[in-house]
C-alpha cells in the first residue's frame, strides 16, 4: 500500500513541475559583464542554476569528506588500526 502512495506522490510532483515548464517557457535575458548576454527560456535557466548548485553543494561536500578519509588514514596508521570493513 506504502508503495501506490508513493507512486502517487511522485505522479502528483512530476506533474506539478511539468506545468510548472509549460507556464514558464518566456525568454528571459541574463546580462553578464563585459556585454555578454545569454537568452533562454525561464524554466531552463532555473533548471541550469538548479544543477549548478547541487553541483557546487555536492563539491563542498566530498571535500569534507576527503579530508576526514585523509584524516582517518593518518589516525589508522599511527594507531596501528587494522582497516576493517563491516
Amino acid at each position: 500500500m506504502m508503495r501506490y502512495l508513493i507512486w502517487f506522490l511522485r505522479i502528483v510532483l512530476f506533474l506539478l513541475l511539468l506545468g510548472f515548464a509549460v507556464r514558464n517557457v518566456e525568454p528571459v535575458t541574463l546580462y553578464y559583464y563585459f556585454g555578454y548576454e545569454w537568452t533562454a527560456p525561464l524554466v531552463l535557466v532555473i533548471l541550469f542554476f538548479f544543477a549548478l548548485g547541487v553541483m557546487v553543494g555536492a563539491a563542498s561536500c566530498l571535500t569534507i569528506v576527503f579530508r576526514q578519509r585523509r584524516q582517518l588514514a593518518s589516525y589508522r596508521r599511527k594507531y596501528d588500526v587494522p582497516d576493517v570493513h563491516l
